[in-house]
């Protein structure tokens, strides 16, 4: 007898529906270039929004659990650089990572550029554990550059370790049809991000939804926009870094910070150093 699949309480409108496997997921809808739209969501109103789904959406399913965690170490300049391009909205702005699948297993560096149409282009390549090594550093040199990074090489040559974010992450694929193209969401839970000095900041009551498409909104955008959910302005990296070190130029993320991340915050936090 095949064990029923799991998923946390906040989750549980999608133990009912099909499953899929990762090859299945990437074989229809794979968006290494799309548009990405994000939500911050009250955790108790997240069921009401999941069982508006489609019955076609199909949940990826990994070893019987639909919601695998992840790891994540942001790297940045000393002079905070990726951040700082964020916070300002800078045109050839990046971003860089070493991603953990920590229950499917793989590390992979990640390099995420900004592309035409405010699309984010991603690339990535198989890396051992956080740290950075001349492979990984002459990759991410040459996406930089490709993107038009001002500094490329100077910059990738100095990127040091800045910030992990941890949580469990359930992947969706939304199906085709009624002029959709199939689309992917993701909906993290368990939200924790550990400063460089060891300090935490954790979310239990919140949610973060990202949805993946084409130009046009899929059917998880629409199931929130009808629950009173509208896209927000945040980032895991630059969101998080803003709120453990409030120093840092945050405007571009001040109104979700108010609402979902200052009521979480509960250690002083000293300026970040330069």
């Amino acid at each position: 007898m095949t064990a029923a699949p799991r998923a946390p309480r906040a989750l549980a409108p999608l133990v009912a529906l099909p499953g899929i496997d990762l090859d299945g997921l990437n074989a229809q809808a794979e968006l290494q270039t799309r548009v990405d739209r994000k939500y911050v969501v009250p955790r108790a109103a997240l069921a009401s929004v999941l069982a508006d789904l489609p019955s076609q959406t199909r949940v990826l399913e990994v070893g019987g659990e639909r919601s695998l965690r992840y790891a994540s170490q942001y790297f940045d300049t000393p002079d905070l650089d990726s951040y700082y391009g964020a916070a300002h909205g800078r045109r050839h702005r990046f971003k860089v990572r070493a991603r953990t699948y920590v229950d499917s297993g793989g590390s992979f560096l990640e390099v995420k550029t900004r592309g035409g149409r405010s699309a984010t282009v991603k690339n990535r390549v198989p890396v051992r554990g956080d740290e950075l090594d001349d492979d990984a550093v002459a990759y991410a040199t040459d996406l930089l550059m490709d993107a038009g990074v001002p500094g490329a090489s100077a910059l990738a040559s100095t990127l040091v370790p800045t910030l992990v974010t941890r949580y469990r992450r359930a992947t969706l694929l939304l199906p085709s049809g009624g002029g959709d193209e199939a689309s992917r969401g993701t909906i993290d839970t368990e939200l924790t991000w550990i400063a460089r000095d060891g300090r935490l900041l954790e979310l239990p009551g919140s949610v973060i939804v990202e949805t993946k498409s084409g130009q046009r909104a899929g059917a998880l955008d629409r199931a929130l926009w009808r629950r009173g959910h509208r896209p927000a302005t945040v980032s895991k990296y630059g969101t998080g870094m803003a709120t453990l070190y409030p120093r840092l130029p945050a405007h571009r993320w001040r109104r979700v910070m108010t609402r979902h991340f200052a009521p979480a915050q509960n250690a002083s936090n000293p300026a970040i150093a330069a």
